[in-house]
């Protein structure tokens, strides 16, 4: 049986922390932010200009929000599981798994901050879940194919916490790595669902930044990848905890 010492601990916190940011700027990345509203809407069965108007339009868009979430939760917790069993099976490489590992977080990373551009994660694999909007299960199924299929912007960064999840070698541990980074992607989707009038401003000003949003990505993946390959992510992890002791209640 799992105990919360085993699964957070001084290693895990950090790990969770990039997780949570790295969905929160999946969410934010060109081809997720701009489709937000008219997903919403859709998934909803209402129109987005009802979204603004009607509060029981937005009360749909919200309970197709959190059911489109579930969808793409479920894949990534079986993502995050199949990566940790993988690292578990690779347990005697460990020490060269986490350097490959680091080397490829930092490509993706290079990727985003456009120093190379990848072209196979320029490309979109997305998976038609049908005409099923303004249904609850139709929203599930939109999530599930959100999660496999919208390679261009999960890709880079799905990819990293993917490798950050096998080098714990742990099922428990990897899952919740993958249910932080699905909250960090899919809060923003409800609160949208949410609030969307107010915050149409604010979604507004963060498209005018892309560019910006994508360095900053391209930077957190670049330096996660650096400290794995130098062996350092554990000695972040415990300058983390000293500097703010506050970290260490959660585990």
């Amino acid at each position: 049986m799992f105990t919360s010492d085993m699964i957070l601990d001084a290693t895990l916190i950090p790990a969770m922390l990039v997780a949570l940011v790295a969905g929160l700027l999946s969410f934010l990345s060109p081809c997720v932010l701009p489709i937000v509203p008219p997903y919403l809407a859709y998934m909803g069965g209402v129109s987005v200009g009802e979204m603004t108007e009607a509060r029981a339009a937005r009360g749909r868009a919200l309970l197709a929000a959190v059911f489109f979430v579930l969808g793409l939760s479920t894949v990534f917790l079986l993502l995050g599981a199949a990566a940790s069993t993988l690292g578990r099976a690779l347990l005697q490489w460990q020490g060269w798994f986490v350097t490959g590992a680091g080397v490829v977080i930092m490509i993706f990373g290079a990727h985003f901050l456009g120093v190379l551009r990848i072209p196979f994660l320029a490309r979109e694999a997305r998976l038609d879940a049908g005409d099923r909007g303004g249904s609850a299960f139709g929203a599930y199924l939109l999530g599930l194919a959100f999660a496999f299929g919208w390679t261009p912007c999960l890709g880079p960064i799905l990819g990293a916490i993917l490798g950050l999840a096998a080098t714990e070698a742990d099922v428990a541990r990897g899952m919740a790595l993958l249910a932080t980074y699905a909250m960090g992607l899919g809060i923003p989707f409800l609160l949208v669902a949410a609030f969307f009038p107010r915050l149409g401003g604010v979604m507004r000003a963060m498209r005018r930044h892309m560019e910006r949003i994508e360095r900053v990505s391209g930077l957190l993946l670049w330096t996660v990848g650096l400290l794995m390959v130098t062996g350092q992510f554990t000695a972040f992890s415990w300058w983390l905890l000293e500097s703010f002791p506050a970290l260490a209640a959660i585990g």
